[in-house]
């Protein structure tokens, strides 16, 4: 792929922003980053965004992505501004002119916080200014990005596997499933009937699906974790959400994954969850400390995978062509 035929996208608010080759672009530049780290300031994208400013703006609180971003940004030579939500998401003045201001001095901003649609409307009240999503309630693409590069390291192929999502039809899984069908993966997701992805999740996934991946639901854990290369479970209450977490614990009790949940899926497959994870809640002890359990090298591939991000959005053309 040379310079010229590269796509330059704007914002990263969806993995559907993406396009399947951005995609597996991403994934490519992300392992090749990894590798490439332990040379610390003789990495060859060590100063791919010098004189480039990333702005945070973090409305939720957050462990893995700010720090994974501040250390992406600092990495490849760029500037991290750190702004605070109360001022550049309240009520002093409308988001769209926060947009502009900042679009006059930065050149991204990666944003944590709870609406979709701000977050889209911050994004369209600018023409230059990239903008990322760090995680909203309806979906958490970043996260969808180490989760591919942890996939594909553990398994190769991913072309034909099959993921088991078990819990609340989320952020994590709506992300999950937009990259899932990208790569030709099967999603089968199992939820209590009241928590299930929305229908137009669903759509958008089958929309996307290529090489005949499947996203199929589901009502009983085991049936879904059957021949699974992989299960998935995230904390049944997200942030914002706290007021439900009793009523949640209940209605999600018979969806922990457990040693006898894991027994139903091929032998050797993987564990995975996005943290923070609550132990003796959405999945036991036991399995989150296995073998089977790649939480640890999910959350370091966050690193990489936004690093390749970055790149993808800010980089010079020639920097990032395969």
């Amino acid at each position: 792929m040379t310079p010229a035929t590269l796509a330059r996208r704007k914002d990263f608010l969806s993995v559907l922003d993406f396009d399947a080759r951005d995609f597996e672009r991403c994934l490519r530049l992300a392992a090749q980053l990894k590798e490439d780290r332990g040379l610390g300031r003789h990495a060859p994208m060590a100063a791919a965004l010098n004189g480039r400013h990333v702005a945070l703006l973090f409305e939720k609180p957050s462990l893995r992505t700010r720090t994974t971003f501040e250390i992406a940004v600092r990495e490849l030579g760029g500037q991290v501004v750190a702004l605070q939500p109360d001022v550049a998401l309240g009520q002093r003045e409308p988001v769209a002119d926060v947009a502009r201001n900042l679009e006059r001095w930065i050149d991204a901003i990666v944003i944590r916080t709870f609406s979709q649609r701000l977050l889209g409307e911050f994004a369209a009240a600018t023409r230059c200014l990239h903008v990322v999503n760090a995680l909203t309630d309806e979906e958490h693409p970043c996260q969808a990005i180490a989760d591919m590069l942890t996939l594909q390291q553990h398994l190769g192929q991913l072309r034909g596997r099959t993921i088991a999502y078990i819990g609340d039809g989320n952020n994590v899984a709506t992300s999950l499933a937009h990259a899932a069908a990208m790569l030709g993966v099967h999603v089968h997701l199992a939820s209590p009937e009241a928590y299930q992805m929305p229908a137009a999740v669903v759509q958008q996934a089958t929309s996307a699906a290529r090489y005949g991946a499947r996203l199929r639901l589901f009502s009983e854990p085991a049936a879904a974790v059957t021949g699974a290369d992989a299960v998935y479970t995230d904390t049944w209450t997200s942030m914002g959400q706290e007021s439900e977490a009793e009523v949640r614990r209940r209605v999600f009790a018979p969806y922990q994954v457990n040693e006898a949940l894991m027994a139903h899926a091929r032998p050797g497959a993987l564990f995975m969850h996005c943290l923070p994870a609550h132990r003796g809640e959405e999945v036991t002890t036991e399995v989150f400390e296995s073998d089977a359990s790649v939480v640890f090298d999910q959350a370091e591939n966050r690193l990489h995978g936004q690093k390749a991000l970055l790149l993808m959005l800010l980089a010079p053309a020639h920097l990032i062509a395969d």
